[in-house]
């Protein structure tokens, strides 16, 4: 005669428990729940992380000397032609272009470019 106990269908959870077949599937519905929630949690975390955005007019070098000889008034020019679009860099990285624009009397940048993924790699090596 056999153990009514040895014949109950056992089955792994998503945990590596073994339990009855049926509170297997339970507990692999709570697991993935789980892993959902975390996954949100993880990426709400993300979403608030501050990021530096710059937008880059321009750039020159200058000596020294030069740079003391600046005053009120001074122009200083830049490398970048009047009328090309200017970079938004994020955290120090080029990922798109724009270009100037009043908003409320301030200003703004209107996003004319979003740099592809394998331009900003091309812009790493």
């Amino acid at each position: 005669m056999t153990d009514e106990k040895d014949q109950e269908t056992t089955a792994v959870d998503a945990t590596g428990t073994q339990a009855p077949a049926g509170m297997a599937t339970q507990n692999m519905g709570a697991t993935a729940d789980v892993v959902e929630e975390t996954t949100a949690r993880s990426i709400d975390f993300v979403l608030d992380l501050p990021l530096r955005v710059t937008v880059e007019l321009g750039r020159t070098k200058m000596v020294v000397n030069d740079l003391l000889q600046l005053a009120q008034g001074s122009i200083v020019e830049l490398e970048k032609p009047a009328g090309e679009a200017l970079e938004i860099l994020v955290n120090e990285k080029l990922i798109a272009r724009g270009e100037v624009v009043s908003v409320n009397e301030k200003f703004g940048i209107r996003v004319t470019e979003i740099i592809s993924p394998t331009e900003r790699i091309e812009k790493l090596g």
